[in-house]
């Protein structure tokens, strides 16, 4: 599809329509403002909701580890032997013992749910980044300090420096019955993971001091364990489940989220196809302009087809000048789509400003921004597909130019 000099020329001069072809003018800029507008929009979205999956997943995902193997009614008795056994396992990059447990928190008079997380001090620090207030180092066995979410603190009034109680219901046995057991903990710090569920629930301790809350003795809840290759855990751990069956249960993070992952996934697939429908309306655009074109410049397609012009010649003039127009669409929604993903911030609040709705809601959207991560491999597809139908959309018509019978039509015209 090499154009000649004169093709060129000829080609040009359709993409630029004279004073007297005002309407095929502004078709053809509907055609490359549909283009660019669809092909924005699904690099948007398609951005965003694969910024929604990496952000979940790197949150949910490095807290928690890529699976966790529990102990059969919540406690991991041989959890030292097991710990040795994983380790040993190929593809596994980190495991460590976890003690994680529904209880109750109060301060002040409120009374709020959380999930009292025993970890070790490896694992602790692994917070560092996520801190907002206070220090992590001050979380030593015995030393009675503890560190919470950013929400929960918010929820208990709590600061650092500050003494919550930590109930567990599961207390010493009496005559009288159960006695909750309560132990007061000196907050030390504040941080914020991203995950509204998380920060609203999480207070973090030391092993020791979670064992000595839950009574557990020298028993953990559970391991945690991180590979190297999160999308094949289950192969990965595969022969480990089989060999601790009976002791233990290894659950992926895809078991553990399955839900929430699928569902983003049902909707990134639903809102491709769903957009993908206006890269259709756009070439319908571009076919209509090339068609209005080819009937306005009927008498001059002639006219070169007599000075010997041959089919194949404006045959390519007519699918270039439809290509360049899906062309300039689709590169003019690139530069539109990162340019809005770029301040997709300052447009969230700027549309919160002018609604008063509170449009990103942590509670609702599990994060606390807009994520957005640009898959380089989906942007290329999202561009081919926008050029296809751009190229198919100029068939029809160039075929009815390159048919033009010069005879019929400067006889009659």
């Amino acid at each position: 599809m090499i154009l000649s000099p004169f093709e060129w020329t000829i080609a040009r001069r359709y993409m630029l329509p004279g004073r007297g072809e005002a309407v095929i003018a502004v078709v053809a800029g509907i055609g490359v403002g549909v283009v660019m507008l669809s092909v924005a929009m699904l690099v948007i979205v398609m951005s965003v909701m694969n910024g929604f999956r990496a952000e979940l997943f790197d949150k949910i995902v490095g807290l928690n580890g890529h699976a966790i193997i529990q102990g059969y009614g919540g406690r991991l008795d041989n959890w030292r032997d097991v710990l040795k056994e994983v380790r040993t396992v190929p593809g596994v990059t980190r495991a460590s013992p976890l003690i994680e447990q529904p209880l109750l928190a109060s301060f002040n008079g409120r009374v709020e749910a959380i999930f009292a997380r025993g970890q070790t001090a490896e694992d602790i620090q692994r917070l560092g980044p996520k801190v907002q207030a206070g220090a992590l180092a001050s979380l030593q066995p015995e030393a009675g300090n503890v560190a919470l979410g950013s929400e929960l603190a918010a929820n208990l009034g709590a600061r650092v420096g500050d003494t919550i109680t930590i109930i567990n219901p599961q207390g010493q046995s009496t005559p009288f019955g159960t006695v909750p057991r309560q132990i007061s903990y000196t907050v030390s710090a504040i941080f914020e993971i991203g995950v509204y569920d998380l920060d609203e629930r999480f207070v973090v301790m030391p092993m020791q001091d979670a064992q000595t809350l839950l009574l557990l003795g020298d028993s953990v809840g559970m391991i945690e364990v991180s590979v190297t290759d999160p999308d094949h855990v289950a192969e990965l751990l595969g022969p480990l489940a089989q060999k601790l069956s009976g002791q233990a249960v290894v659950t992926d993070w895809k078991q553990m989220n399955a839900s929430l992952f699928e569902a983003l996934q049902v909707e990134r697939v639903a809102m491709f196809f769903a957009l993908s429908i206006i890269v259709l309306v756009a070439a319908f655009n571009i076919l209509s302009s090339l068609i209005m074109l080819v009937r306005s410049k009927s008498r001059d397609i002639a006219i070169l087809r007599t000075m010997g012009a041959t089919r194949r010649s404006i045959l390519k003039i007519f699918v270039t000048t439809g290509s360049v127009i899906g062309l300039t669409g689709m590169l003019s929604g690139l530069v539109l789509g990162f340019i809005v993903l770029f301040f997709r911030g300052g447009i969230v609040r700027a549309i919160e400003f002018v609604t008063g709705q509170n449009l990103w809601d942590p509670k609702i959207r599990f994060l606390t921004e807009l994520p957005s991560r640009t898959d380089p491999v989906e942007v290329l597809a999202i561009c081919g597909m926008a050029m296809l139908f751009s190229f198919l959309a100029t068939l029809y018509p160039a075929w009815r130019a390159a048919s033009t019978d010069p005879v019929q039509v400067l006889r009659y015209e």
